[in-house]
């Protein structure tokens, strides 16, 4: 199961990629009426979510543990304080930390959680929803994306 759960990360995150690399910077930014959030703040809290989730966020130190202030769930950009990475930064952190997804040791998704997180009770079901919520926020940031072109 971990080598499924592996080209999941690598097929969700090349989409993901794939898409921010797109983004203009007149878009990146803008929060359209009816969303919480920016394109932005969805590029960051895929990366934020994911070092939690599976890598040990803010712990391991290969974030900035500034980071959870910014893009943690119900964090939103108008509150952002301080020094905010770029996209481009994102970006560059997001392939970064694709590779250390995929070296995730086998073993470690057959672990079960020390209590179960959203009904879930092991490492590999983590790691399935890690893959289904970044699919969720690449759904937002398409949607935004057309969004915001078309009001331009």
């Amino acid at each position: 199961m971990s080598n499924l759960i592996k080209k999941q990360f690598e097929l969700t995150r090349g989409y993901f990629i794939k898409n921010a690399e797109t983004l203009s910077n007149q878009v990146v930014d803008v929060q359209p009426e009816g969303f919480n959030n920016t394109i932005h703040w969805h590029i960051g809290h895929v990366l934020v979510s994911a070092e939690a989730l599976l890598l040990g966020f803010p712990e391991n130190g290969s974030l900035p543990a500034s980071y959870g202030a910014l893009f943690a769930t119900r964090t939103k950009p108008s509150d952002w304080q301080g020094e905010v990475p770029t996209v481009e930064t994102l970006i560059e952190q997001l392939k970064e930390q694709l590779t250390r997804l995929k070296e995730i040791p086998d073993a470690r998704f057959e672990e079960l959680l020390p209590e179960p997180f959203l009904g879930m009770t092991s490492v590999g079901e983590i790691a399935n929803f890690v893959a289904f919520h970044e699919s969720l926020h690449l759904g937002q940031v398409q949607t935004m994306k057309r969004l915001i072109e078309a009001s331009l």
